[in-house]
C-alpha cells in the first residue's frame, strides 16, 4: 500500500493513493474546518470496513436491505495530549426484508473476523457495537 499526504496551506492537507485524493483539515483555531481530521477519517475507515462486510454478507445470504448505515459514536481521552479514543459505539441500523439472526451473525462476523480496521483499532480501544432493525 502506497500512499501520500501533501500539505496545501494553513492546516489543509490532501491525502490519497495513486487514483483517489481525500481532504483533511483541522478544528478552528488552528484549521478551518474545510475537511475531516484525520482522526475522523479513520473512524470513517472503520465505518467503511464493517459496513462493506455487513453488506457483503447480507447479499451473500440473500437479505433484501433497503436501507443501511452505521453510526460511531467515539469518546476521547481527556486531561492531556495526545487525545486518543477511549470507546467507540458502532450503532449497526437496517431497513429491509431482514432476518434478524442473519443480521446479527454478519455483524459480530464483521468484527470478530473479517474487519482489519477494527481488528487493529480493538487493540487500542474498546468497540461496542448494537443493531436496529427496521
Amino acid at each position: 500500500m502506497n500512499l501520500f499526504c501533501k500539505w496545501q496551506n494553513n492546516m489543509s492537507f490532501i491525502g490519497g493513493n495513486s487514483q483517489f485524493k481525500v481532504a483533511m483539515d483541522a478544528k478552528k483555531p488552528i484549521g478551518t474546518e474545510s475537511a475531516m481530521t484525520p482522526k475522523e477519517l479513520v473512524v470513517n475507515g472503520l465505518l467503511g470496513c464493517t459496513a462493506m462486510d455487513v453488506i457483503g454478507l447480507m447479499r451473500k445470504h440473500k437479505q433484501s436491505v433497503d436501507e443501511f448505515e452505521v453510526l460511531a459514536d467515539v469518546k476521547t481521552s481527556t486531561g492531556g495530549h495526545p487525545a486518543v479514543f477511549s470507546s467507540i459505539d458502532l450503532l449497526f441500523r437496517l431497513k429491509g426484508n431482514i432476518d434478524a439472526k442473519i443480521l446479527l451473525e454478519s455483524v459480530m462476523l464483521s468484527q470478530t473476523k473479517y474487519c482489519g480496521v477494527s481488528a487493529m483499532i480493538s487493540k487500542a480501544v474498546p468497540i461496542n457495537y448494537s443493531v436496529e432493525l427496521n
